[in-house]
């Protein structure tokens, strides 16, 4: 992936980074490259904001804490109350 743009940090070597930067295992000055080059370069930003969204979420997911009490039923009523309010949307919009 590349913007085009040059920078001071190649796109290639911010990527191959971008887990240990999420993870606060990189030295400062390196955090500062990286962190340079993605105030720079949206395609990079767009990378790193999707590889953390998706790390975020397995960590969430995969950890041992058991779900509450009522979770699921809550978010099955949203979903379908989401479906059904779609449904009636595009039911006027024909």
């Amino acid at each position: 992936m590349s913007c085009g743009e040059p920078h001071h940090t190649p796109c290639s070597e911010v990527l191959a980074k971008v887990y240990s930067y999420i993870d606060g295992e990189l030295e400062e000055e390196n955090c500062e490259d990286i962190r340079q080059h993605l105030d720079e370069c949206a395609p990079c930003l767009e990378e790193y904001g999707l590889e953390e969204a998706v790390k975020n979420l397995v960590a969430k997911h995969c950890g041992c804490d058991p779900v509450p009490e009522g979770l699921r039923s809550k978010v099955l009523h949203r979903l379908e109350a989401a479906r059904a309010d779609r449904q009636i949307r595009e039911a006027h919009a024909e």
